[in-house]
């Protein structure tokens, strides 16, 4: 597939599913998501007066973890491409009264100084960037990814018939969009296993490349230094 016509089915899946999106993910990971994120978060090694950016932070979900984290002598930096996710995470960063900041950009061209933040996070976003080297050298600092990966062997076909036949299912009855949890499954088999993605990493200069498994190895937590 072309990369403008990638860029512009992601651009439609997540609008289409902005308002939706946090019940969605509660329900298709039975509250999982919860979990995997707290465990992102406690182990960026995160703490108060810390500068964080939190890239394709979509609903501002860990952008408001981040944000109780490093207090109110820290910054957190949510940002997204997707001007409806963005809109949503905006009323959840007020409902809360967190007060990180918002920017609408690119992840492979942003807008900050090098070596401003202690911490760059992406959650459950990179698999939809088209060039993951450049978004990952552009989040050089300390750079934790938290990303769907590749199960088990012994759990797969379960995993499968889950995500190819349930996930939309689900995504129809409940969002009314059965054809971007379709996606969804389907790019989450195209990423990257834990290896090569840790492998990617390491390419653009990270060092100390490390990953955690959890929940069978659905999900996977990468983390690496900045030299």
């Amino acid at each position: 597939m072309p990369e403008s016509e990638k860029e512009e089915d992601v651009k439609e899946v997540f609008e289409s599913v902005a308002k939706r999106y946090d019940l969605m993910n509660d329900v298709l990971s039975f509250g999982l998501h919860r979990v995997w994120k707290r465990t992102c978060v406690s182990l960026s090694g995160a703490a108060e007066g810390q500068k964080v950016l939190d890239i394709a932070s979509g609903t501002c979900d860990m952008a408001i973890r981040f944000g109780e984290v490093v207090g109110k002598s820290g910054e957190v930096w949510a940002t997204d491409i997707n001007h409806e996710m963005i809109k949503e995470g905006t009323k959840r960063l007020k409902a809360v009264g967190c007060k990180a900041h918002v920017a609408i950009c690119d992840c492979e061209a942003l807008p900050f100084e090098d070596n401003y933040f202690d911490i760059a996070v992406v959650s459950f976003g990179l698999r939809n960037m088209t060039h993951k080297d450049r978004a990952l050298k552009e989040m050089m600092r300390v750079v934790v990814v938290l990303e769907f990966s590749r199960c088990w062997k012994i759990f797969k076909p379960f995993y499968d018939l889950y995500s190819f036949k349930l996930m939309p299912w689900l995504g129809q009855k409940i969002a009314g969009d059965a054809e971007s949890y379709r996606y969804l499954a389907e790019s989450i088999r195209m990423h990257p296993d834990q290896e090569t993605l840790a492998g990617i990493m390491e390419e653009v200069g990270l060092d100390r490349v490390t990953w955690k498994n959890m929940t069978f190895g659905v999900c996977a937590l990468h983390i690496g230094l900045k030299p």
